[in-house]
């Protein structure tokens, strides 16, 4: 080097330097830290979700018993019966309760799925609106380190 002394970066500029990197870390930090929220929040809804198809099924199959219970029941009904009017009048009860039955069935997995679907939809928003509070709060913190005078 030609006789000059080497150069050296000035105090203040080190200064700002290391606040910056300090600054975009506490940033990347906060935003890591939603994102792990996010990504919780998601696997509790895929949980939640898990959990009500195995209710949905669990009330499937109940239903399917019940059903084959009742065909089983009119089916010894039938056999027992002394005549046509007998089995006609057994038909008859059995449809009526088998309609009925069915419209519970449907309204009960109506409602289950209802439900369902306003808990993920309650549980995303919720994830959501956290996340993006976290990001405001980490940005206001950066922006306000970012301003302050050392």
């Amino acid at each position: 080097m030609n006789g000059k002394l080497p150069y050296e970066v000035p105090t203040e500029m080190r200064d700002f330097a290391e606040r910056s990197v300090e600054q975009a870390r506490k940033a990347f930090d906060g935003f890591m830290s939603a994102a792990q929220k996010a990504v919780d929040s998601a696997h509790g809804s895929a949980e939640t979700a898990r959990a009500n198809t195995h209710d949905a099924t669990r009330k499937a199959i109940a239903y399917a018993e019940n059903n084959v219970a009742a065909a089983f029941d009119l089916a010894r009904k039938m056999v027992a019966s002394k005549d046509l009017t007998e089995v006609m009048q057994h038909q008859s009860e059995f449809l009526k309760a088998q309609m009925a039955a069915l419209q519970d069935q449907l309204k009960q997995m109506g409602s289950a799925a209802q439900q369902a679907a306003s808990e993920a939809a309650e549980t995303m928003s919720r994830t959501a609106s956290d996340a993006a509070e976290k990001v405001t709060q980490t940005a206001e913190t950066v922006t306000k380190s970012a301003t302050k005078p050392r």
